[in-house]
């Protein structure tokens, strides 16, 4: 029955595909009319379980992302479109349809790989060129389909040499050659090149569709690129028919080889290959690509051999794909000349990638103000780790038993993946990750314990769940019964049918070790499988794990790249989303909190700069100069115990002391410097209004902010909040745009009113946790955020505000929508003054051993929010230790 389904369902969707959207009674009537045909043995609620399925993908819906281009930027392809005949794309167009891609995704991508191709070089120009540029996309949300649609149309216009650079490891350059081969190639080279049957017999993907034309691959799903292997193919090079394509892996070895090949072929008097246009994809470019030497005269390995291969060529593309693009703008921190001189550097484009209206991303997941773990819908701590495996741990280290979140995360994954085989997803594969150390050993050694647990539970299952009532008094399946009351009870089934249906769903789970020393992942040896990844690095890097629904992940770092790409659950959860779990430390719910209102904001300013006509050079100023910049900079410089000097700049950005430290002698001194402030706002003669929230004070005097700076103690984890800085960045325009500014005394509405300021304020309450030693608190939970969102509309003039608004639910495409969180940065950007926010806050945590160390009386923290200034001079300098800041953002030595 479930064939007829999925039959039915493929022959409506596209039935649809191009055609304009029906209404509700149009959509039911044509899957009546294909069913009596195709699936006559279907129910009428599963007839309308496939129209519900056909809206919610309809519904689904991407925007096309900010686009920021050099001034010489020459349009191509609409010219040449006429005589370009795109055999490829058209083939992988229907793949995508095939595989129930939403209509309108599909549409934007066709445009968005139009534009893309647009900015390479015009292969059929015969004088030399090279072209570099970037897309950035969010972690797992679609950039190798994109890529993929970009290398059909680049081969279908004309480049007929083709690389695809794909990580560091075995294991991700595979799963891309294997992606690679469905969507351009049309045949599984893997199995091309092992059987004596010819390459028709293992046609797949594209190559089921239209099978003339077939690209050749000179590497395959088991090999990377070997001069051998290329050498018996060089007859088909030569003639260049068809295109010839590369997926190799970042390695200086692999690179070696492919530069020693090409130019042997050339000295030899083989120009062909050298005289074609050739494109190179750069996936995850922010990843060894860049060069972290900081010696003008050298280069980091990789990065120079990349260039070494552009170079060979006459007419050349590099276009790096990232989700994480920052450190591409930082090729050279030292420098902002030798920036913009840097081959790598994307010179000619940057395009962000807009997720889809379905995307289960970053956003999505840590937009949410938690105080706890109960209120995230996704989000669960790890908090008893630290006797079993810390997570500073050396590599000998010893795990005897498991932590009970990681046993808790198993049982709820064995749920999960019950519910989704009574939801029909039985023929889907079902993934939990464990990502627990950068250490193999460690990592076996997880496994090993993992296996004695599933072994147990499912010799339980096997015993037990089908006695009914009875069947609960197994220990097993009582726990696990106890993890669907508590994660699961809402969900569409009872538990007496869960019970018995548990063999059937978890009797084939297997655990698969993801390592340079293992790997046995094959999602393509069956349908639906069911299995639990433990590994590092390679699971933090590019990988895809098909059907991802719980992770628990202990490690730990701040560093934006590691923390966003270890984000493996990103991507697309249609019909299982709720089901969804993640467990991770506390403090990396914080970071990834950060970074992702970090990341979002800049994002933003990709935006602002397309419409603003700015170049590529420009973006690349002003995403260096970004407070997450420290981070980047810290990342190349952090091994050799240096001071680490960065130019942050501070226009048009917001700050605040969401760390502030735990010394009795620093909080009695700031509270101190607060009631110093309030006294003088009461005798200055200034106009006070409420407003929602609390007071708002127009037209204090920058020396009122100055003094009060120059007083604080700031915590040293607290970076940004450094005052001298500030100060400086103050100083230098208080004769203008910061000689006036607003004032912000937040005061909840409910709740006893406080006067250790001089004012009736009732505290604002936030969660805090002690970090480093108790050495400082950190306040806000995991946003490290201490003010609430929209706080930075206070004091805007409401037209401008309003008009703001508007114009971002235009841009975001958000018209209609009900209920929208403005990000602030919106109204900073209308912000005629400074804003300066002065908190009072009440702690609280719910650790028991934490209450009697945090301080019973409210603590005093600030904020403020800049806006754009006309200053020629936008940048402060930074200087942090870099031992110290090592310690700050727990850096990792990748394994």
């Amino acid at each position: 029955m479930n064939n007829q389904y999925n039959k039915l369902l493929n022959v409506v969707e596209s039935a649809l595909f191009g055609e304009p959207k029906k209404t509700e009674s149009e959509l039911r009537s044509l899957i009546e009319d294909l069913s009596l045909t195709i699936a006559p043995d279907l129910l009428r609620e599963e007839l309308e379980n496939i129209a519900k399925e056909i809206e919610a993908r309809q519904g689904i819906k991407i925007g096309i992302g900010g686009i920021v281009d050099s001034p010489d930027f020459e349009p191509w392809l609409d010219i040449a479109k006429s005589e370009i005949d795109p055999f490829y794309w058209n083939r992988y167009k229907s793949l995508l349809t095939l595989k129930r891609f939403p209509g309108d995704v599909v549409i934007t991508l066709d445009t968005v790989t139009d534009k893309i191709l647009d900015r390479l070089g015009n292969p059929n120009h015969s004088g030399p060129w090279d072209r570099r540029g970037m897309v950035v996309g969010q972690v797992q949300s679609g950039k190798t389909a994109n890529y993929t649609g970009l290398i059909c149309k680049a081969a279908d216009a004309g480049y007929r040499l083709i690389i695809v650079i794909a990580g560091l490891q075995n294991n991700l350059r595979n799963q891309t050659q294997a992606r690679i081969d469905e969507g351009f190639i049309g045949r599984d080279t893997g199995k091309s090149l092992s059987s004596k049957r010819g390459r028709e017999s293992h046609t797949i993907g594209v190559g089921k569709l239209d099978n003339r034309k077939t690209p050749v691959s000179l590497t395959n799903t088991f090999k990377d690129f070997h001069k051998e292997t290329a050498t018996t193919n060089t007859s088909e090079i030569d003639s260049y028919n068809v295109p010839v394509v590369l997926v190799i892996k970042k390695n200086k070895d692999t690179l070696t080889n492919l530069i020693g090949w090409l130019r042997d072929n050339s000295t030899r008097g083989n120009r062909e290959m050298i005289d074609q246009p050739m494109l190179l994809i750069d996936d995850e470019a922010d990843n060894a690509s860049i060069n972290t030497k900081f010696s003008k005269e050298d280069t980091s390995r990789i990065n120079s051999q990349i260039r070494e291969l552009l170079n060979l060529f006459h007419r050349s593309c590099y276009v790096g794909y990232t989700a994480t693009p920052f450190a591409n703008i930082f090729i050279d921190p030292d420098s902002d000349d030798e920036m913009f001189k840097e081959d790598l550097f994307p010179r000619d484009f940057i395009i962000g990638l807009d997720a889809p209206s379905n995307y289960f991303g970053p956003q999505r997941i840590f937009d949410e103000d938690l105080t706890d773990e109960n209120d995230s819908k996704w989000i669960r701590f790890i908090s008893d780790n630290e006797d079993v495996l810390p997570i500073r741990h050396k590599i000998d280290h010893t795990v005897e038993v498991l932590p009970d979140s990681l046993i808790e995360a198993l049982r709820v994954f064995l749920l999960t993946r019950t519910i989704r085989n009574l939801r029909g997803q039985r023929d889907q594969h079902c993934s939990m990750l464990v990502n627990p150390s950068t250490f193999k050993l460690i990592q076996r050694q997880i496994l090993y314990r993992l296996h004695e647990v599933l072994e147990d539970i499912k010799h339980a299952v096997r015993i037990s769940a089908n006695k009914g009532g009875m069947g609960l008094q197994d220990p097993e399946i009582l726990a696990l019964q106890k993890v669907w009351r508590n994660e699961f009870q809402s969900v569409e089934f009872e538990w007496i049918e869960i019970q018995e249906s548990l063999h059937d769903s978890i009797a084939s789970t297997k655990l698969v070790e993801v390592n340079s020393l293992s790997n046995e992942l094959d999602y393509s040896s069956s349908a639906g499988q069911t299995v639990v990844v433990i590994g590092g690095y390679s699971l933090s890097r590019g990988l895809t794990l098909e059907g991802l629904t719980v992770s628990w992940i202990l490690r730990n770092s701040m560093m934006y790249d590691t923390i966003m790409q270890m984000g493996r659950w990103f991507g697309y959860r249609d019909n299982y989303e709720d089901l969804c779990r993640i467990w991770m430390p506390r403090e990396s719910v914080e970071w990834y909190a950060f970074i992702t209102e970090a990341s979002e904001e800049l994002y933003l300013e990709l935006k602002n700069m397309d419409e603003a006509g700015a170049s590529p050079n420009m973006y690349g100023l002003e995403v260096r100069s970004h407070p997450l910049s420290l981070m980047v900079t810290a990342r190349n410089k952090m091994g050799s115990g240096q001071r680490i000097v960065s130019l942050v700049g501070l226009a048009n950005k917001y700050i605040e002391t969401a760390r502030v430290s735990i010394s009795p002698n620093d909080l009695v001194e700031n509270l101190r410097i607060g009631k110093f402030f309030i006294n003088k706002l009461d005798h200055a003669n200034l106009h006070k209004e409420k407003v929602e929230g609390g007071t708002l004070v127009r037209d204090v005097p920058v020396e009122f902010i100055d003094d009060f700076l120059a007083g604080w103690r700031n915590a040293d984890a607290s970076v940004l909040t450094k005052t001298d800085p500030i100060r400086k960045y103050i100083d230098k325009r208080k004769q203008g745009e910061l000689r006036l500014w607003d004032v912000f005394i937040p005061s909840l509405i409910k709740g006893e009113p406080d006067c250790s300021l001089g004012w009736p304020i009732k505290p604002s309450v936030r969660t805090v946790s002690l970090m480093e030693a108790e050495q400082y608190m950190s306040i806000g939970g995991q946003k490290l955020r201490l003010a609430s969102r929209g706080i930075e509309k206070v004091g805007v003039d409401p037209l401008k505000a309003s008009d703001a608004e508007n114009e971002y639910i235009k841009r975001e495409n958000l018209i209609g929508h009900k209920k929208i969180n403005f990000p602030d940065k919106i109204y900073r950007n209308v912000r005629d003054k400074g804003l300066f926010i002065l908190f009072l806050v009440k702690a609280k945590t719910k650790d028991t051993d934490l209450g009697s160390k945090i301080p019973q009386f409210p603590l005093v923290a600030w904020g403020i929010s800049l806006p754009i200034s006309d200053h020629p001079t936008k940048q402060v300098e930074y200087v942090v230790n870099s031992t110290r800041m090592k310690e700050l953002f727990r850096y990792e030595v990748d394994e």
